[in-house]
């Protein structure tokens, strides 16, 4: 997503809490002022395009970040981030990876956090989330978790346990849900917040997209090799679009509601991307969320070519109608009896002011914790998808304290999960 939106700094200081709900930071480095020249010592785990990004907006954040161990589950593409990002003026002279803190596997995670780092910024497939983040709050190192969190309900609830451990901890936990950082959506949720719609009645959230990157299959490659090359395809790995990137919008909505809703029923299915290449996931889920005050929340999404996009948000309330989408001037505040409201206060980077604000938590010794919004806007999407995929009625606690395990007992090369792609009225809720 490509979002430079804005609102004020001065607004953006001190409504902060309300965009991040704060908790975070380590022992050694939080409470003492002469500390705060310390290195920070940061470990890249998920060298992809994403990871590659966030870890150059992290070294950007802090002058005392240095880049001292990297891990994938391949080779190249650990070895293509590490080239990247030196080739980068404004951060190569803080990076430092020797061969030996170049972690490869299905246990790089493991041999990164053993290695010693302060922060760890998380961005492999989604399904590696939940027990990556147990793994660095136990060791005491502070997160940056890209969204989603999880992939299925035991996902959800170790994350919301380790984000508890880390507030007692003090320790930084900040999210990808990068529209949360936007100065023009900030304020529009203040205001909002404050009645200047009314009461709110309806949202929708709109994510329609054409298609994304396939990887061909190399002689070489087992089926497990092929499904993690191409881990968006498979539930299991990327928790299905609806889960994987839709929860930007998702968020959105829940936060301007200052709500999540009590069920949803829905339908999807798949209707281009039908071939074997495509795994299990759908290519379009349409769902209607319920609040418990009647509110419904309509959630569209599509991934097929040649179709019209549309990423945006909208929300009707008793006294007029908000909207944001990415396009310039895209905040707006229709509200009746006055005239339009359009934010064009201070532009940002919703990337680099996620990581600004991590680096200056730990700095200061004002923890951080996203833990609870990060772990529920997923369990929204989680849910909607549970809704397309069983063709019924799914609750919020259905969702929250489902058995359903979606990945393998255990992460080895060769064999791989098998393909089952949902049949709606077929498909049984766990």
């Amino acid at each position: 997503m490509k979002l430079e939106r804005a609102f004020t700094r001065r607004n953006f200081i001190s409504k902060s809490a309300v965009a991040t709900a704060g908790t975070v930071i380590t022992s050694s480095l939080a409470a003492d002022p002469a500390e705060k020249a310390e290195v920070l010592k940061v470990g890249l785990v998920g060298c992809g395009g994403r990871g590659t990004g966030a870890c150059r907006q992290a070294l950007q954040a802090d002058s005392g970040t240095r880049l001292v161990a990297m891990a994938d589950m391949f080779s190249d593409r650990l070895d293509g981030s590490l080239e990247r990002l030196l080739a980068i003026p404004a951060v190569s002279e803080r990076i430092s990876v020797p061969a030996d803190k170049r972690f490869v596997g299905f246990d790089a995670f493991d041999q990164l956090l053993a290695s010693g780092v302060d922060v760890v910024l998380l961005a492999t497939p989604p399904h590696f989330r939940p027990v990556h983040i147990e793994k660095a709050i136990n060791a005491g190192v502070h997160v940056f978790a890209e969204k989603p969190v999880a992939v299925d309900g035991p996902g959800i609830r170790s994350v919301l346990a380790s984000c508890k451990l880390a507030k007692k901890k003090k320790l930084s936990v900040v999210s990808g849900l990068c529209l949360r950082h936007s100065y023009g959506l900030q304020e529009l949720v203040h205001r909002l917040h404050d009645g200047a719609i009314g009461d709110l009645l309806s949202l929708q959230a709109n994510d329609y997209r054409g298609s994304i990157w396939y990887k061909e299959r190399q002689p070489d490659w087992t089926d497990m090799h092929y499904q993690m090359r191409n881990w968006y395809y498979y539930s299991w790995l990327s928790g299905d679009f609806n889960v994987e990137q839709h929860v930007h919008f998702l968020d959105v909505c829940s936060w301007a509601k200052g709500a999540y809703p009590i069920k949803a029923v829905g339908m999807g299915g798949r209707h281009v991307r039908t071939e074997k290449k495509y795994g299990n996931i759908f290519d379009h889920h349409s769902i209607v969320y319920e609040y418990a005050d009647g509110a419904k929340l309509y959630s569209n999404t599509r991934q097929m070519k040649g179709c019209k996009s549309n990423m945006s948000a909208e929300i009707q309330g008793s006294a007029g109608r908000a909207r944001f989408s990415e396009r310039r001037n895209g905040v707006t505040i229709d509200a009746k009896g006055k005239d339009l409201w359009v934010y064009r206060g201070e532009g940002n980077d919703v990337y680099q002011t996620e990581h600004d604000e991590l680096f200056a938590s730990i700095r200061s010794g004002k923890p951080i914790n996203n833990g609870e919004y990060m772990a529920k806007s997923t369990l929204l999407a989680i849910m909607g998808r549970m809704a397309t995929y069983t063709g019924q009625e799914i609750t919020w606690d259905m969702a929250l304290n489902s058995k359903e395990v979606l990945g393998p007992e255990k992460h080895e090369w060769g064999p791989a999960p098998a393909v089952r792609i949902a049949m709606p009225g077929l498909t049984k809720f766990i």
